[in-house]
C-alpha cells in the first residue's frame, strides 16, 4: 500500500515549505515567504478614503501597501448609514426572504450531490463548477441580496470606520478586495459571524445519511441570531462532541476579534490568519495521511501543539525529522519535482509533453505528441497523449496555483468518444481540487476552456523576481538592433543642436560592435554635424539603454528606450562613471583603441517604443 505523507520543510525562517506526497509523487505544494506573507483571510478595522459611484465601489485604507477595493455587494446593511427604521425594515426583509432561499439552496445542493454521484448530465453541460474549498464556497451562500433601492454614494461616506476582510491577495498594480461579509475558519467549521443566512453543509458530503446527521448537528448548537455554520467536508464523519468543540472555539475567536477591534483605532490589524504551518494542518491535513515529518525545531513544536488542539488522537502521526545530513525534501526526492515546476515545459511517460505558459490575460497550454508512437494510429496517439496531458495538467494548475482563465490546446482529435473521454479524464483528475473550477469543453479547434479560482499568489510570483534585462519577457534586443538605435539616437542629437563634442555612454557589447562594425557610420555622422563623439562603456546599462552627454551637460533629449530596463544608481542618476573606457570615434583600430575617460552622472529617461525589431533570447 502507498504511504500517504505530509512533509513541512521549516529548517529556514525566510521560507517554509509544505508538500503532500502520495507515495514518490507530490499532490500538493504550498510555499510561504517572509518577505511575502498571505494578507487573504487577514481582518483589519479600514477607513474608506473614497467612495467611487462609477464603479459602486470603495477604496479603503486598511494599512496595506495601496488601498483596497471593496464592492458595494460586499458591504453588509448594518454599515449603510440611513435611518434606523429603514435599516430594520432592510433587514426583517431579509430574514423573511432567508427560509425560502435557504430551502432552495438545499434542494440545488441536493440535486448536484446525485448529479455528481452518479455521473448524471455532466455531458449535456456546456460548463460545469467542479472542486472548490469550503471556506472560498462561502462567498456564494453567505451573499444577501440587498434591494436595490440605494447606491453605494447614498449609505457609505467618506472615513467611514468598517470592519473588513480580505479574499483576494494584492496583485501587481490591484489593490486586495475585500468583504465585510467575515468567515473564519476552523477544523470542522466555518463560522460567519455576521450573515444570517446560508449555512449548512459541505456540498462536497455526497452521503445524504451524514447530511442529515450533519444538519441536525448544527440545528443543536443553539447558533445566535444573525450568525451562520458550514460543516466542512473533514467533519463529515465527526461525532457531536468534536463539532461542537471547534464551533466553540470559532466564538471565542469571534469573542476576541470584537474586543480587539473595540481598543482599536483605523486602520489596524485585528486578527492575522495562521501562519502555512497551521492553516496546512487545517485544511490540508486529512485521516488517510499516515505520517507528518517536520524540519526544524520551532515548526515541529508549532505542529505538534496544533495537531494535539485539533485531533488529539492524530498527534502521534507529527514527528521531529532528525537527519542532520540530508534535507527533508532531498530525502523523498521533492526538490526535483519543484524544479521541474519553474519550468515552462513538463514532460509525459508516453514521450510527448506540454508548454504552460502564463501571460497577462490567460494561461496557455499546448499539448505535443513529442516522441510518443505506442499508438497503432494518429487517432489512438493523439488520445493517449491528450489523456495523460489531462492528467497532467490537472496537476500542475494545483502545483502551480495558476489560476484565472486557462485555455487548453488539445491535439485535434477526430472521434467525438475520445473527445469526450479526454474532458472526463480532466474532469476526474480537478475534482478534488481546493479551488474552485469551471470547466468548458472541447471546442472544434482542439481548444478547451476553464476558469480557476485564485487560492494564494502563484508559485511563480511567490519565489521569482522579474528578469532586469527582458523586463519579464524572456527577450532582449539584440547588439546589431541596439547599435542602429544608439546610432540614429546621435543623428537625432546633431539634427537638434549642434555641439563641439558628444559623450555617448552604453552597454561594452554595444560599444565594441559600434567600433569594429560601424565606425565609417559614426566617422560619416561626426563630418556631418561637425562634432566629436566619445564612446563609453557601462556595464550597468542594459541595451539599448544609452545616455548621450553634450559638451559635458546630459542632454534633455537623452534617453533610453526601455525606462522599465532601465537600472539608475542609487542617488537617482546613470551616467558614465570612474573607470569607464572610452574612444573616439576616428584615428584608433578596433576595441584596444577604447581609452579610460572620467565618467559624469548623468540621468535616464524613458522613450516610446520603437517598431518591430531583431531580439535574442534573454540570457540575464
Amino acid at each position: 500500500m502507498v504511504t500517504k505523507r505530509m512533509l513541512i520543510d521549516a529548517a529556514h525562517p525566510e521560507q517554509t515549505r509544505v508538500a503532500v506526497m502520495d507515495g514518490n509523487h507530490l499532490e500538493e505544494f504550498d510555499v510561504e515567504s517572509v518577505s511575502r506573507k498571505q494578507l487573504k483571510g487577514n481582518i483589519y478595522l479600514a477607513k474608506v478614503t473614497r467612495v467611487e459611484p462609477s464603479l459602486q465601489a470603495a477604496f479603503v485604507d486598511y494599512g496595506g501597501n495601496r488601498h483596497g477595493f471593496l464592492a458595494f455587494t460586499e458591504i453588509h446593511p448594518d454599515y449603510y448609514q440611513i435611518p434606523v427604521a429603514d435599516r430594520e425594515q432592510l433587514l426583517a426583509e431579509e430574514l423573511e426572504s432567508q427560509e425560502a432561499e435557504n430551502d432552495e439552496a438545499e434542494a440545488i445542493e441536493a440535486a448536484e450531490v446525485d448529479a455528481e454521484a452518479g455521473e448524471i448530465g455532466l455531458d449535456d453541460k456546456n460548463v460545469e463548477v467542479i472542486g472548490g474549498d469550503d471556506i472560498d464556497g462561502v462567498e456564494e451562500k453567505r451573499r444577501a441580496n440587498p434591494t436595490r433601492r440605494y447606491k453605494i454614494q447614498e449609505v457609505i461616506k467618506r472615513r467611514q470606520i468598517l470592519l473588513i476582510q480580505v479574499v483576494k491577495e494584492e496583485r501587481g498594480n490591484k489593490g486586495a478586495a475585500l468583504t465585510t461579509y467575515l468567515s473564519l475558519a476552523g477544523r470542522y467549521c466555518v463560522l460567519m459571524p455576521n450573515t444570517g443566512k446560508g449555512g449548512g453543509v459541505s456540498r462536497k458530503i455526497g452521503s445524504g445519511q451524514d447530511r442529515k446527521r450533519l444538519k441536525s448537528i448544527i440545528s443543536e448548537l443553539e447558533i445566535a441570531r444573525g450568525m451562520a455554520v458550514i460543516v466542512r467536508t473533514a467533519g463529515a464523519d465527526r461525532s457531536k462532541a468534536e463539532i461542537k468543540r471547534d464551533y466553540d472555539y470559532l466564538i471565542r475567536l469571534w469573542n476576541g476579534i470584537r474586543d480587539t477591534t473595540l481598543e482599536s483605532t483605523a486602520p489596524a490589524l485585528i486578527h492575522e490568519e495562521a501562519n502555512i504551518i497551521k492553516r496546512s494542518i487545517r485544511d490540508l491535513y486529512s485521516s488517510d495521511i499516515d505520517e507528518v515529518f517536520v524540519e526544524g525545531e520551532e515548526g515541529y513544536r508549532t505542529a505538534k501543539d496544533l495537531m494535539k488542539m485539533l485531533v488529539p488522537s492524530h498527534a502521534k502521526k507529527v514527528q521531529r525529522y532528525s537527519d542532520t545530513v540530508v534535507p527533508l525534501f532531498s530525502q523523498y526526492h521533492i526538490e526535483s519535482q519543484l524544479e521541474s515546476m519553474n519550468s515552462p515545459e513538463v514532460q509525459l511517460k508516453s514521450g510527448g509533453y506540454i508548454v504552460i505558459n502564463p501571460t497577462e490575460a490567460l494561461v496557455s497550454i499546448d499539448v505535443n505528441s513529442g516522441r510518443a508512437t505506442r499508438g497503432r494510429n494518429i487517432e489512438e496517439t493523439a488520445l493517449k497523449t491528450n489523456s495523460e496531458a489531462a492528467t497532467e495538467i490537472a496537476r500542475h494548475l494545483r502545483l502551480r496555483d495558476l489560476a484565472g482563465l486557462v485555455v487548453i490546446d488539445f491535439i485535434d482529435m477526430e472521434i467525438h468518444r475520445n473527445q469526450t473521454f479526454v474532458e472526463r479524464r480532466l474532469k476526474e483528475a480537478m475534482r478534488l481540487d481546493r479551488a474552485r473550477i469551471q470547466i468548458g469543453r472541447i471546442s472544434p479547434f482542439g481548444l478547451l476552456e476553464l476558469s480557476r479560482q485564485r487560492l494564494r499568489p502563484s508559485i511563480t510570483e511567490t519565489m521569482a523576481d522579474v528578469c532586469p534585462h527582458c523586463g519579464g519577457s524572456g527577450m532582449r534586443r539584440s547588439k546589431e538592433s541596439a547599435a542602429l538605435h544608439v546610432l540614429r539616437e546621435i543623428e537625432e542629437e546633431g539634427i537638434r543642436k549642434h555641439s563641439g563634442e558628444l559623450e555617448v555612454t552604453m552597454h561594452p557589447e554595444v560599444a565594441l560592435y559600434i567600433l569594429n562594425h560601424k565606425r565609417a557610420a559614426l566617422d560619416e555622422i561626426e563630418k556631418k554635424f561637425e562634432f566629436r563623439i566619445t564612446i563609453n562603456e557601462d556595464d550597468a546599462l542594459i541595451p539599448p539603454n544609452n545616455v548621450i552627454k553634450r559638451d559635458g551637460v546630459i542632454s534633455d533629449d537623452t534617453s533610453t528606450c526601455n525606462d522599465r530596463n532601465a537600472r539608475p544608481s542609487d542617488d537617482g542618476e546613470r551616467g558614465s562613471g570612474e573607470g569607464g573606457k572610452n574612444a573616439g570615434a576616428g584615428g584608433h583600430e578596433g576595441a584596444n583603441a577604447m581609452k579610460t575617460a572620467p565618467r559624469n552622472r548623468s540621468k535616464v529617461r524613458p522613450v516610446s517604443r520603437l517598431p518591430a525589431i531583431p531580439i535574442v533570447l534573454c540570457t540575464g
